[in-house]
Parts: C-alpha cells; sequence; structure tokens
C-alpha cells in the first residue's frame, strides 16, 4: 500500500522542494512544470477534496483556494511535519491510499501528485473501488503520476535514463509500480468512472475520472 516507501519520504522530507525545484538534475525531467502540473490539478476539483500524498504541501496550499475542506492523508511522518510547518487550514492525517481514518462526507473530489505509482496494478484496483464507494455521480478522481502510453515508451524513457547515467533514475522506473494509461483506464472504467487522460510532460500524465451515475 506504499507503506515501504515511508522511510524513504521520512528522509527525503527536508530537501523534496529543492528536488521538485529542479535541483536535482536526475529527476529534473519528471518534475518539469511542477507548478503547473498542481495547478493542472487544483483547478479541476472544489468542495470537499481528499488528497492522497500530501508531501510538503505544495498542491494542499493551491486545493485551500479553490476548495471548502481539504483533507490531507500523508504516511510519512517527516512529510506531515513539513506540512504544519506551513501553518496551512488542513487536516492532515496518518494514512494512505488504501487505509486511513473515516472521513466527514460527502466526498467531492480525491486527488493526488506523483505518489499512486506507490500501488502495485492489484493496489490501484482496490483503490478504485474504494473511491467509487466515496464519491457521488459527477465527483471526481484527479491524479498526476508517472504513467506510460505504451510498452515502447516506457522502454524508450529507462534507455534514455541509462544512456544518460541516471542510474537512480532508472532504478526507481524499473522497481517502483508505474503503469499504463490501458491498466488506469480498465481498472477506473470498472469502477464506474468516465475517463481520460491529459499529458503534462514526457514523465507525467493526468487522469480525470468522473464518477457516473
Amino acid at each position: 500500500m506504499g507503506r515501504e516507501f515511508t522511510a524513504l519520504f521520512d528522509e527525503w522530507s527536508e530537501s523534496y522542494d529543492r528536488t521538485v525545484a529542479g535541483d536535482d538534475v536526475e529527476y529534473r525531467e519528471a518534475f518539469a512544470g511542477y507548478d503547473r502540473i498542481l495547478e493542472a490539478v487544483a483547478e479541476r476539483v472544489s468542495g470537499t477534496v481528499v488528497e492522497f500524498g500530501v508531501g510538503t504541501g505544495n498542491l494542499t496550499e493551491k486545493l485551500l483556494k479553490r476548495s471548502n475542506k481539504v483533507y490531507g492523508i500523508e504516511p510519512s511522518e517527516g512529510m506531515r511535519r513539513e506540512v504544519l510547518k506551513r501553518g496551512l487550514a488542513v487536516e492532515v492525517l496518518d494514512g494512505d491510499f488504501l487505509e486511513f481514518p473515516e472521513l466527514q462526507g460527502p466526498i467531492d473530489a480525491i486527488v493526488s501528485t506523483y505518489a499512486f505509482h506507490h500501488l502495485t496494478d492489484e493496489e490501484k484496483t482496490k483503490a478504485a473501488a474504494l473511491y467509487s464507494g466515496l464519491l457521488a455521480p459527477g465527483g471526481r478522481v484527479v491524479f498526476a503520476d508517472t504513467s506510460f502510453a505504451s510498452a515502447e515508451e516506457r522502454q524508450e524513457i529507462e534507455q534514455s535514463a541509462l544512456d544518460a547515467g541516471y542510474l537512480n533514475l532508472y532504478r526507481d522506473l524499473r522497481t517502483e509500480y508505474y503503469t499504463s494509461l490501458e491498466i488506469l483506464n480498465k481498472l477506473f472504467t470498472e469502477q464506474g468512472f468516465s475517463v481520460g487522460f491529459t499529458r503534462l510532460n514526457r514523465y507525467v500524465w493526468l487522469l480525470e475520472a468522473v464518477k457516473l451515475a
């Protein structure tokens, strides 16, 4: 359920914002247009929003400008500590994509950036079913994350990282649970969502799934 990555994010919490700003050359392309990516998620939702994988609160801050209430779900103690430093009007809860405290509904939207790949495809399927139960018709799931349009594209991106000598990035691409647009479309469609995708940079796609009646 992504909890195997918690220690990594505890360690990364104090330098995370420097990474997304482009300080780490290996990951610069994956975070290209980072602020625009966050805006693309935030501008698509309103009302009561649940954010999974809050991190340091960058998306949270944008959500609060448009939403009535934001529940932040974050498994990393280090990241939760960084969010609290910002003094945002958000309730940050210890939890993950599949296990989290009971929330006061109704929930209008569920969002996340750079985090859904911490679940296996089987766990992603369970998450889609869970979110289908949380959302009323018209409710939205809006995720921005690294995904692949095809097996050929995945191979090309992995090879380009290897050719550039970006061994940490290459290892991440090979060992974390990045998936395809086809699989994401299938697992949300089967749970009663209409699904669309928008490319935001070479690595990141925006998934927008709207709960049908």
